[in-house]
């Protein structure tokens, strides 16, 4: 890690705090090993990102996106390159789906779970 980088737990904390509906209402089923037992973090970072929510154990990131995330799509891309060259699967869901077919989110997230195993560690074999 170079020495010039510092997690941003104060931005981290503040997004938790004024998480979205969607953001809250996704929180709700999958908190407290609710989802096959797996424990995920809220605004968790990751490098230069803060990622919605994370399992750090399956190395899964769950994205929930507002309408701004289908203007700027190549940032997001980027992003999700960066996340998935330190080893993690990204999974997204709009906000509008996590708030009228909650049931079919978590169902998403229970069946990547079971059929995924998570992928190998960064080639440089160090973690996050």
């Amino acid at each position: 890690m170079d020495k010039g980088y510092k997690r941003p737990t104060a931005r981290s904390r503040e997004l938790r705090l004024n998480a979205t509906d969607a953001e809250r209402k996704l929180w709700a089923q999958i908190s407290a090993r609710k989802v096959a037992g797996v424990r995920f973090n809220r605004q968790f970072p990751i490098g230069p990102f803060i990622c919605d929510f994370v399992s750090r154990g399956t190395r899964l990131v769950i994205e929930v996106d507002g309408g701004q995330h289908a203007v700027d799509v190549a940032k997001d891309e980027a992003r999700t390159a960066y996340l998935e060259a330190r080893g993690y699967r990204v999974i997204r869901f709009w906000n509008n789906d996590v708030l009228e077919r909650i049931e079919g989110v978590v169902s998403e997230i229970e069946h990547l779970l079971a059929t995924c195993p998570p992928p190998p560690p960064p080639a440089s074999g160090k973690g996050d």
